[in-house]
């Protein structure tokens, strides 16, 4: 007699109930940008939500107890030129949050408690560095303003946001980057390409650590870190079946799991969970959530269940576990839209009979504390993120703060200097394009007006070095510069003399007849006058073996006659 054994676990039984329409957010025009994002963005205070907006791109954010039918004239955050593509919340600053857009352009913002009265237009800063359309930001999940953009020129850039400057540039993908993910303590990244291909890179240098064919299908694939280190993907197979895989960093072409799971055609995101491990699996046009778990038995991703709703969803957030309901034993919140404008919350919980903490389904979860600064991270130091315990329910252990962006002068001395591919180099004085410099009391120079030139007007101004140069010996190199470009432009002007005397020269013979047909000169008159080319050699017609045509030739082995 066989059985078989059900598997112990305490999400067996982990369903999802949609709160009441009058709980939900009515009434949004969802984007309709073919972009593979979530469109969408939650914390404990906001939920943020791309929308369609006519002359550039905008995202709405809304409080959590703004709830019900939202007015159509309400107040948006509309500073992009372009869609925007992708937004994520500071996880360090629950106001704080950065949009990517098709402008090129990365903005950070600063919502204020309780929302927007009014459009906010003015970021907190321009990130300003990609050459293509931006649709992938994402927050380093320790350090402390570190944020990763990538783009379709190819490009991650990492940039420090308190000071607006770019720490990292990497330029290791040959096509469009799909997704990037952090590990544990931001040591490691890990994106997906449209050439199939997944990485694992070293963020501070850009070197890649690994990489290896993550699914066969030409369509987009998606990466995530786990808590422990393993990698879970999402992708097609090359009949177009949705697939997903886990993968050892080490061995990544060698996938632990590979599990195919329906034809459908959206993109697959996952969603992860690292208190519990479980991962949702939410599909663009699709009309289910199904949820995972992943635990070191075989076969090591379990199916647990789905929630099943009647129309298909266009965008989902997921809720930090901050923000979830530990009285309910909610351990999963998603905001779900669909095409008709209705954002449905729908609230994942375990059914416990008693009432109080339950210390195993809520381990100690992220905080909204950073663990080390941007420099620490740079120079070299790692931390995991701080984690805080949620009996008695989450209570911020950090004060409302503004972020402030302090501009450093020079700011391009620690970037490295870019390729061909994103476009002109900058030099390592010149800001980019709307980037400021500060002089040393604090004004802002406009691009164009060194801060040495403004530092030179202040009284006991010390020295100032640029790359260890002195002010004095810039000034000679300025100099030794001038002269070089003025022999050059003589040089310009000598040569452009020279052709117009050949341009006449030309002009006089084509007036006495003589033509050019298929590279040979036919002189129907008088002989053609020498004609003096570079170098001091005349090319001059002699006679060739005439066929009859009465046709000479140019033997002059130096000019071919075009050039002439």
């Amino acid at each position: 007699m066989s059985f078989r054994v059900v598997r112990s676990s305490k999400f067996r039984h982990v369903y999802g109930q949609a709160l009441k329409r009058e709980q939900c957010y009515d009434n949004i025009r969802v984007s309709k940008s073919s972009w593979d994002s979530t469109f969408c963005a939650v914390n404990p205070k906001f939920l943020a939500i791309i929308v369609e907006s006519a002359g550039g791109g905008a995202f709405i954010v809304l409080p959590h107890n703004k709830v019900g039918r939202i007015a159509a004239d309400h107040a948006l955050v509309g500073g992009h030129k372009g869609p925007v593509l992708d937004i994520a919340w500071c996880p360090h600053n629950d106001n704080v949050i950065a949009s990517g857009s098709e402008d090129c352009v990365v903005k950070v913002w600063q919502i204020p408690d309780g929302g927007l009265s009014r459009t906010l237009t003015d970021p907190v800063v321009d990130l300003v560095y990609h050459q293509r359309r931006v649709g992938l930001v994402l927050w380093h999940p320790s350090a402390l303003n570190v944020l990763l953009t990538a783009g379709s020129d190819n490009l991650i850039v990492i940039w420090n946001v308190g000071t607006g400057e770019v720490l990292v540039r990497m330029e290791c993908h040959p096509d469009t980057i799909y997704s990037a993910c952090w590990n544990w303590d931001g040591s490691q990244l890990v994106t997906t390409c449209k050439d199939k291909k997944i990485r694992i890179l070293n963020p501070r240098s850009g070197e890649i650590l690994n990489e290896a064919i993550a699914h066969e299908g030409s369509k987009a694939t998606r990466a995530i870190f786990l808590r422990h280190g393993l990698i879970f993907t999402t992708g097609f197979n090359r009949s177009s079946e949705r697939q997903y895989s886990l993968r050892a960093p080490d061995a990544l072409g060698d996938p632990i799991v590979m599990v195919d799971l329906d034809t459908s055609n959206g993109v697959m995101f996952p969603l992860y969970d690292p208190d519990t491990n479980l991962i949702y699996l939410c599909g663009k046009g699709d009309s289910v959530i199904r949820y995972f778990e992943v635990t070191p038995e075989q076969p090591f991703v379990h199916y647990i269940n789905q929630f099943q709703t009647p129309d298909s969803q266009r965008a989902v957030g997921m809720m930090p576990k901050r923000g979830c309901d530990v009285s309910t034993c909610e351990v999963a919140r998603f905001y779900r839209l669909n095409n008709s404008g209705l954002c449905q919350v729908i609230s994942m919980t375990v059914p416990r009979k008693s009432e109080l903490f339950q210390e195993d389904l809520y381990p100690d979860t992220l905080s909204d504390e950073a663990s080390i600064s941007a420099e620490d991270w740079i120079s070299g130091s790692d931390a995991d993120p701080q984690l805080i315990s949620l009996k008695g329910g989450y209570v911020s252990q950090a004060q409302s703060t503004t972020l402030t962006v302090t501009k450093k002068s020079n700011v391009l001395d620690k970037m490295p200097p870019r390729g061909p591919k994103s476009g002109g180099p900058p030099t390592s004085s010149s800001p980019p394009a709307g980037a400021t410099t500060t002089t040393s009391n604090g004004s802002p120079a406009a691009n164009g007006t060194s801060p040495a030139s403004q530092a030179n007007s202040q009284q006991q101004a010390a020295p100032i070095v640029v790359n260890g140069a002195s002010e004095k010996e810039l000034t000679e190199l300025r100099t030794k510069f001038e002269d070089e470009f003025r022999k050059l432009k003589a040089i310009i002007v000598k040569h452009e003399n020279r052709i117009r005397s050949l341009e006449a020269t030309v002009k006089a013979m084509a007036d006495r007849g003589t033509t050019e047909t298929d590279g040979t000169l036919l002189n129907t008159s008088t002989p053609s006058p020498t004609i003096t080319a570079a170098g001091n050699q005349s090319a001059t017609p002699q006679d060739d073996h005439h066929g009859g045509d009465g046709s000479s030739h140019y033997t002059n082995s130096n000019l071919a006659p075009d050039e002439v």
